[in-house]
């Protein structure tokens, strides 16, 4: 008869076997996990000591790693990027199989300031845009396996949250927040030590752009951040002329108007309604002029309008804001866009897209997309130095082609190749940005 000391020790020995098997089997796959893993080390991401040191290895952006989801998920990020899961109505395979990876930055870097609904919303706001709109392309243009992305896209929104100093909008903090961005995603991915950050994408949507200052001499001083003139830049400023802001390899855009503040506008306004303004301008126009830092705002050039054309009946100038300002511009035959402290303006996108004929008085600025707006067809530009001559100008051209300029300022392609949309749609400015982006893949 088997006693119960007997049956204590049977079990206990059975057990031990058990924990001993469990041990024996646990103990193999550890080595043959490691053997795996050491054998397919050369395609992890190298550590930051290591990335000084050529690889071969990672040379190809399009080289496709089994290890690489494992290695990159979660890697820097703090939180999920929450943004309404939408589908973009978009053809996303003309870009030659282009491919981007968005970095999910700490929300710091970006999401945090959307709790202040100006960020989202303001003439600087592309950047938010233009972030939104890629996450949306899931599976299209925008891959989560960077080892496949042709680019990378870096969302910092460094205009989103500009301060105002004695007046004026500053946004002192950016380098230091984009040097942080680069170093985080430098020391934890091996992308911008391979190609020592050209490949990656940055916007940049404010006054001098690149550049990250308000004020042109100090943005000239100041140059482009060493550590971004290897990037690529989206940015608002573009001239035609050597400018120290755009020495950086960059895609001019539009700034943010938000689409739908315009299509209420244009829902509001009958169609059979006549435009009973002849010239209209609304914003800042001083009077008695400055001079801050040795230049004059708009170079006088809002100044000089004010004081030629207040009394001119053909004009309507104001100087005070107002909220439904748009249905003014609905209203209007011609719509003037003078420089302000940069040659770019808001009121482009909003005179185009209301049916406005935009006055462009901005001498040497560049303008965003001129492959998809053609802009001699839709606006009238006048030099600076030719506001004495602005009304008898404007005369002219309505005695002459101004209808075949209205008829174009129609097609709706312009009006969509001015706008972001969250989702992205075809002919839209995200398209436009990723048609740019799709011509700079074999720059190398």
């Amino acid at each position: 008869m088997i006693t119960h000391k007997q049956r204590r020790t049977e079990k206990g020995l059975c057990f031990e076997h058990y924990f001993k098997w469990i041990f024996c089997f646990s103990f193999t796959l550890y080595f043959l996990v490691s053997f795996l893993v050491d054998n397919d080390q050369e395609d992890l991401p190298l550590s930051p000591s290591s990335l000084s040191r050529p690889s071969t290895l990672l040379t190809n952006p399009k080289t496709k790693f089994i290890a690489s989801h494992a290695v990159f998920e979660s890697k820097i990020h703090d939180h999920t990027l929450i943004f309404p899961p939408q589908r973009p109505n978009i053809r996303t395979d003309v870009f030659n199989n282009l491919k981007i990876y968005v970095y999910d930055l700490p929300s710091k870097f970006n999401t945090d300031w959307l709790a202040n609904n100006r960020c989202s919303n303001h003439l600087f706001a592309a950047e938010v845009a233009f972030h939104k709109a890629l996450l949306s392309l899931e599976g299209d243009v925008r891959t989560e396996d960077p080892y496949e992305a042709d680019f990378f896209f870096v969302p910092v929104y460094v205009s989103c949250n500009f301060s105002t100093v004695n007046g004026f909008p500053a946004i002192g903090h950016a380098r230091s927040l984009i040097k942080e961005a680069i170093g985080l995603v430098s020391a934890q991915y091996p992308f911008w030590n391979r190609t020592s950050g050209s490949d990656h994408v940055f916007t940049a949507t404010h006054d001098f752009g690149s550049c990250f200052h308000t004020m042109e001499d100090r943005a000239i001083a100041d140059g482009v951040p060493r550590i971004l003139r290897n990037s690529i830049v989206l940015q608002t400023f573009g001239v035609t002329f050597k400018h120290p802001c755009q020495e950086v390899e960059n895609v001019v855009i539009p700034p943010y108007i938000s689409p739908v503040s315009l299509d209420k506008t244009q829902k509001n306004v009958p169609v059979t309604k006549e435009r009973d303004i002849r010239v209209f301008f609304r914003g800042k126009m001083e009077i008695h002029p400055k001079n801050i830092s040795g230049r004059f705002y708009s170079k006088r050039v809002r100044t000089e309008i004010w004081r030629r054309y207040g009394s001119d009946q053909r004009f309507y100038l104001q100087r005070q804001k107002f909220a439904g300002y748009q249905s003014e511009i609905a209203r209007s035959v011609f719509c003037l866009c003078p420089l302000g402290w940069a040659p770019w303006s808001p009121r482009l996108v909003e005179s185009v897209v209301l049916g406005c004929v935009p006055v462009i008085i901005a001498d040497g600025i560049r303008l965003p997309f001129p492959s998809a707006v053609r802009w001699p067809d839709i606006s009238l530009t006048v030099a600076e130095r030719d506001i004495g001559k602005l009304g008898e100008i404007l005369e002219h051209v309505a005695a002459t082609n101004l209808s075949v300029i209205q008829k174009n300022l129609q097609d709706p392609s312009v009006n969509r190749a001015l706008l972001f949309n969250v989702p992205p749609q075809e002919g839209d400015a995200t398209w436009q940005v990723l048609e740019a982006l799709s011509k700079m893949l074999h720059r190398y």
